[in-house]
């Protein structure tokens, strides 16, 4: 029998789950919970699940075993906390949660109740981003010298307006950072190591009636001695493709999207023709970059692939909810450099939104 998956929030990442729940063998989309009125039935009607209104109901619907996260991103630990104690495995929309505080609800009460917790993160299920992984694995960057991410994207005006919880604190957690650049600031960290020190700016320059940064820049101290930069923005107009840079004493790599653009190492080796064959068919369209909608979902389809393995096998999915933490730590952690114009230091030893 396959896994029954709910989705809670039918807004637009919600059609990205589904898609991929459908394209995992061993998973079937089986409910679906809004409690907007109307708001189930038009996303049942349209991907063919049983629509709820009420998350107490959908809970106890027996062909329910996993729960889906795609409500807004501060409105995350609710949902999710309520599905662990049904005895429900939970996944998890980026980012997990908005708090330190509130993420570790989440990740407690999954522990507490031995149900799977995973965090959507998946561009560390990208071909290219596992090249760079494994480089790194080996040795073949050498010492590690500097790590660079950059997200210059564009959202206009009416994005924000779009929704009422777009650009507030309470509910999108922050701006540039927190809702776009937060996959890369996942995939930076997972490729560099631990953040050991951070220094920020932040300023809303491009949008009204937002509460939250519209261009960020960081400087960070990696625990293993290197040193990075993340830029970050929803105001280049027209929007770029995001980009990580990595570089070494022996190698350097650069990632653009899905595409690897750079791969050049002191020590060659076989594979590393095909790589630099395939770099010159550039495949990246402009995924988010100015449209949010404008990306695939066959990284979420690898993702829920990993997790519905780890619920059948008793593993861990590959980005659980310890994972999902570190990206948050880091960007609430750039925010209190912003304010207070002060070197932080990671680990945070409370939480900065809650003083």
């Amino acid at each position: 029998m396959p896994l029954g998956f709910a989705i809670v929030g039918t807004g637009m990442i919600s059609r990205f789950h589904a898609r991929a729940i459908a394209d995992v063998r061993g998973a079937k989309l089986v409910a679906c919970c809004d409690t907007a009125p109307g708001r189930a039935q038009q996303f049942a009607d349209e991907v063919g699940c049983t629509p709820y209104d009420n998350m107490k109901a959908m809970l106890a619907d027996e062909a329910v075993d996993v729960v889906s996260i795609a409500t807004p991103s501060g409105a995350h630990m609710e949902p999710a906390v309520a599905a662990a104690k049904a005895g429900k495995h939970v996944i998890v929309e980026k980012p997990l949660e908005i708090t330190l505080r509130r993420c570790d609800k989440i990740i407690d009460a999954c522990e507490q109740a031995g149900v799977k917790l995973g965090t959507i993160f998946p561009s560390r299920f990208h071909d290219s981003s596992v090249l760079m992984r494994k480089a790194i694995d080996q040795g073949r960057f050498g010492r590690l010298t500097l790590g660079d991410a950059y997200v210059k994207w564009y959202r206009t005006q009416e994005y924000y307006d779009s929704g009422a919880w777009r650009g507030t604190w309470k509910l999108d957690g922050g701006g540039a950072l927190m809702n776009q650049a937060v996959h890369t600031v996942d995939l930076l960290s997972w490729l560099m190591g631990p953040v050991e020190e951070i220094q920020a700016q932040t300023a809303t320059l491009a949008h009204k009636r937002i509460e939250v940064e519209d261009v960020a820049t960081a400087t960070l101290k990696f625990a293993s001695g290197a040193l990075g930069v993340i830029e970050a923005t929803t105001a280049a107009y027209p929007g770029y493709l995001k980009r990580i840079e990595l570089h070494g004493s022996e190698g350097s790599a650069v990632l653009e999207e899905e595409d690897i653009k750079a791969w050049d190492f002191a020590k060659r080796k076989p594979a590393d023709k095909a790589i630099h064959k395939a770099m010159q068919q550039s495949k990246s369209t402009g995924g988010g970059a100015a449209d949010p909608a404008a990306i695939g979902h066959h990284g979420h389809t690898m993702q829920f692939k990993d997790f519905v393995k780890a619920i059948n096998t008793d593993g861990t999915p590959a980005v659980d909810g310890h994972e999902g933490r570190k990206p948050v730590e880091i960007i609430l952690a750039i925010y209190k450099a912003a304010q207070s114009g002060k070197t932080v230091k990671l680990p945070l030893k409370s939480d900065p939104r809650l003083g």
